[in-house]
C-alpha cells in the first residue's frame, strides 16, 4: 500500500519528509539563482548532492557524529521505493536544530571580499592589510549567520553575537554551545578543504548546520560540502586578484545576468554545463563516477 506522503517542509531545492521518528530529506532537481527557483529542472542534480553528503557524512565520522541513517531507499517508508526517490534521498535522524548558520571561509571571497574592501575585517573579524579578492586566509575564520525563514536575507553576526543568541533558545548554554559549533565548523573545514585539495578543488567557504539528538549530543546535520552551500574552486589554474572559475551554479548565474528578460529559463546548453560542473567536482572528489 503506497499511501502519498506530503513534504512537512519544502526549501527552494530540498523537500523534507516526516517519517514519524526520522525524517527523509530529498534532494530536488530544481535549481534557484538569485533567490529565485528557475524554470527549468537540471537533471540528477539532486542526486549528485545526496551522494556527495553521503560522502563527506562517512568520511568526518571521527570528527563528530551525523544525521545520516541511510541513502538506500529500500530502508525508506515504502513511498519512497519509487524511481523519483532513488538517489536523491536520505533517511535522517530527527534534530533539534541550531538556529545558526555556521559558516567558515577558508579564502577571501563573495560578501567577506566586499566587506574587507570597506572596513578592512569580516563580520568584525580584522584580517591582515593587502589581500586581493581570492586569497587564502591565514587561518580559516568562522562567520557565522543567524538562520531565518525562506524569502528573509540570513543575517552575519559575530562571534559574540552568536553566543547571545543561543543563550536566547538554551539559557545557560549559549557560551558553550557557540565555542563546539565554532571548533567543529573549523576542524571539519580544515580536514574536508585539504582532502579536496589534494584531488584538485579548493573549498573556498562553505556552511554547516548542527542539531541536538536526543541525548543532547552535538550531530551534523542538513547537507555537508555540495556545490550548492559551499564555493569549489579548480586547483589548477588558481589565482589570486580576481573571482575564481567554480564547480557549481556560477554558469547559470552568468547566463541569467547576461540575459535580462529570460523569464528565470534557462537554454538547455546551459543546464547541461551546469550539471556537467556539478558531476565533474564529483568525480573529482570521490574518484567515482556516478
Amino acid at each position: 500500500m503506497n499511501t502519498e506522503m506530503k513534504p512537512v517542509k519544502e526549501g527552494k531545492v530540498c523537500e523534507i519528509y516526516d517519517c514519524g521518528d526520522s525524517l527523509v530529506m530529498v534532494a530536488t532537481d530544481r535549481i534557484s539563482c538569485f533567490d529565485v527557483i528557475l524554470k527549468n529542472d537540471v537533471r540528477k542534480k539532486g542526486t549528485v548532492l545526496t551522494q556527495m553528503s553521503r560522502f563527506w557524512f562517512d568520511m568526518t565520522r571521527d570528527i563528530l557524529p551525523n544525521h545520516m541513517i541511510s541513502v538506500d531507499v529500500k530502508d525508506m517508508p515504502e513511498f519512497f521505493r519509487q524511481s523519483r526517490f532513488d538517489g536523491n534521498s536520505m533517511l535522517c535522524r530527527k534534530l533539534q536544530m541550531f538556529p545558526v548558520e555556521c559558516i567558515v571561509r577558508g579564502y577571501i571571497t563573495g560578501s567577506g571580499w566586499a566587506s574587507y574592501q570597506k572596513s578592512g575585517m569580516v563580520c568584525g573579524i580584522a584580517l591582515p592589510e593587502g589581500l586581493k579578492e581570492s586569497d587564502k586566509l591565514p587561518e580559516p575564520i568562522y562567520t557565522p549567520s543567524t538562520k531565518v525563514e525562506i524569502g528573509d536575507h540570513d543575517e552575519n553576526i559575530s562571534y559574540e553575537q552568536s553566543i547571545v543568541h543561543l543563550e536566547k533558545y538554551f539559557p545557560g548554554k549559549g557560551e558553550e554551545y557557540a565555542a563546539k559549533l565554532r571548533d567543529y565548523t573549523i576542524a571539519l573545514y580544515q580536514k574536508c578543504a585539504d582532502y579536496a585539495l589534494g584531488r584538485g578543488i579548493i573549498i573556498a567557504d562553505t556552511k554547516f548546520e548542527f542539531g541536538l539528538d536526543e541525548q543532547g549530543n552535538i550531530v551534523l546535520g542538513d547537507e555537508m560540502l555540495t556545490p550548492d552551500s559551499s564555493r569549489f574552486w579548480p586547483a589548477e589554474g588558481y589565482e589570486p586578484g580576481h573571482g575564481q572559475p567554480s564547480f557549481d551554479k556560477q554558469f547559470a548565474r552568468d547566463w541569467l545576468k547576461a540575459n535580462p528578460g529570460n523569464d528565470w529559463t534557462l537554454p538547455e546548453e546551459i543546464v547541461e554545463k551546469t550539471i556537467g560542473k556539478y558531476l565533474q567536482a564529483y568525480e573529482l572528489l570521490t574518484g567515482k563516477q556516478l
